[in-house]
């Protein structure tokens, strides 16, 4: 990072972020502009932004959440999400918390089989419906789920985009994900309960009114469209199908959404104007702008310099060298998306294990998995899904400031991340 291609990306890099943070222009003109400026001072070109699989737009994140968006918004109209609403509220008798506990484990067990996108996509409207009815704020709750699919997605190989990128770097399985991070991540969703619990405790407050009227609801009635409802979940079962058989039929997550969506849309009776205006535009803007900034930041040499002295930094020291790699993993990945960072991050784990003549049971990609998958819950922007949370709170008339968030997530990041440290140091060097 010598040239000044590399300082001019990083003060851009920087420049963006502080206008996100202050929230002085919406991050939707801030990340597009910030894209803009990358292109313009010649830290990536328009070749690298949007062909580069390495430094570009992340294609199968766009068409992944544009299919699904499609598919949710058909959902929508069947009046599945007022069904499942009265059904949590019900099963929960409409106790604040004990609702809350409910969407954090189903948000966390839907995000380990699931990417962690699609499940706030899906659990996000529920949400809403939910706590419209009881007169609860929204924040809390969408806050929450989006640290329960963050914590969830860690437990699986296809639990978050950036396990799939450890997995097929160091050769890891689905059952050996399952083995050791799946316990850790059950750990983490009681910490997540725990703190829930004290951070949002002035939320749960119990209307007997409200809840009386939400328990007296019968569910099958909030039914509008049964065959629409049919349909729409027949191909969201084929979709998830897809999800979890991509390893054997070679199909991308985002053509498998796409498929989807256009099968929806053609045995449907709903207009094709009327899906597309259910998508988020100014969300899936914001990610390419976004992508197309980390990529300046990739070609540059900014993120590989900063790699680099991590690995400087660990030498010969397993046990240091995995805690370092979780904490410097859970800091970095709540700036920069946790995709490119991970992939970055990759061949540079690959030789850190070699050199340490092949760290007990993979313990430091164990350590980079843990520490991108809690780091992105660090802000709002450090993650994909709190992203489309922010943007769904937003079109709801119910918008999460980045600040709202963030002072959340920092408190759950350091949490999760301090007892991940203690379970790695327990289960690999203390009692191995």
């Amino acid at each position: 990072m010598n040239d000044w291609h590399g300082w001019a990306a990083l003060a851009v890099f920087i420049g963006t972020y502080a206008l996100i943070i202050s929230e002085r222009i919406h991050r939707v003109a801030a990340a597009m502009g910030g894209a803009a400026l990358m292109l313009l001072v010649g830290a990536t070109d328009g070749n690298a932004a949007f062909y580069s699989e390495r430094a570009g737009i992340d294609w199968n994140v766009i068409f992944l959440l544009m299919g699904m968006m499609m598919i949710v918004g058909v959902l929508k109209r069947t009046g599945l999400f007022e069904y499942l609403a009265i059904w949590s509220v019900r099963k929960a008798r409409a106790r604040p918390f004990r609702v809350m506990v409910m969407l954090i484990a189903i948000t966390a067990i839907a995000s380990a089989l699931l990417d962690n996108v699609t499940t706030v996509l899906l659990v996000a409207p529920v949400t809403l419906l939910i706590c419209e009815r009881l007169a609860l704020p929204i924040a809390p709750f969408l806050i929450v789920e989006v640290f329960a699919s963050n914590i969830g997605g860690i437990a699986t190989l296809v639990g978050d985009p950036p396990n799939i990128i450890i997995g097929s770097r160091a050769g890891l399985t689905f059952n050996d994900f399952l083995a050791h991070l799946a316990p850790l991540a059950v750990l983490l969703v009681l910490v997540l309960i725990g703190l829930a619990r004290l951070m949002f405790r002035s939320a749960f407050v119990y209307d007997a009114d409200r809840a009386a009227e939400v328990l007296a609801l019968d569910g099958r009635e909030a039914i509008r469209d049964a065959r629409l409802l049919v349909q729409g979940l027949t191909v969201l079962g084929l979709v998830i199908a897809g999800f979890v058989l991509h390893p054997l039929i070679g199909f991308e997550p985002s053509i498998v959404a796409l498929l989807g969506a256009g099968l929806l849309v053609a045995v449907s009776t709903v207009e094709t104007g009327e899906v597309l205006a259910e998508v988020e535009w100014p969300t899936l803007a914001f990610f390419a702008g976004l992508f197309v900034m980390i990529g300046g930041l990739i070609e540059t040499g900014v993120v590989a310099h900063v790699s680099d002295a991590l690995a400087g930094a660990v030498g010969d020291k397993e046990f240091g060298g995995s805690m370092l790699m979780l904490g410097a993993s859970g800091v970095l990945s709540g700036v920069i998306d946790n995709i490119p960072y991970v992939a970055t991050m990759a061949p540079v784990t690959a030789d850190l294990v070699h050199h340490l003549g092949g760290a007990s049971d993979h313990v430091m990609w164990w350590a980079l998995a843990a520490g991108a998958d809690l780091g992105g819950n660090a802000t709002a922007i450090g993650a994909s899904a709190n992203v489309v949370v922010l943007g769904i709170a937003e079109r709801s008339g119910r918008p999460i400031s980045f600040w709202q968030f963030t002072r959340y997530g920092l408190v759950v990041t350091a949490a999760t991340v301090g007892t991940s440290a203690v379970y790695l140091w327990l289960r690999y060097f203390a009692l191995a």
